[in-house]
């Protein structure tokens, strides 16, 4: 079991060959972190916009409330009479 010496090729390669390995394999662990930290924010966005979605009053009544019709005639009724505005 002798040990022979790799050619000059092998000699040439051989760490390029691994250092490029390790730096593709670096690259994609980078890239993939990176893609799952942008799809926890996107989905801690999605759910926190969706609980806290908000209300607010329009103080219109409800359709066929009937003060809301009365108010709709004393409204309508107001709008005839002339007013009048002093400075």
């Amino acid at each position: 079991s002798l040990l022979t010496t790799p050619s000059p090729g092998e000699l040439l390669t051989t760490p390029i060959l691994q250092a490029t390995k390790t730096l593709i394999a670096l690259i994609a662990v980078v890239i993939t972190v990176v893609f799952l930290t942008l799809l926890l924010v996107v989905t801690l966005i999605f759910f926190y916009l969706y609980k806290n979605k908000g209300s607010y009053v329009t103080y219109e009544p409800a359709e066929g409330e009937p003060s809301a019709i009365l108010q709709m005639e004393s409204d309508s009724a107001k709008g005839r009479e002339k007013e009048e505005y002093f400075i």
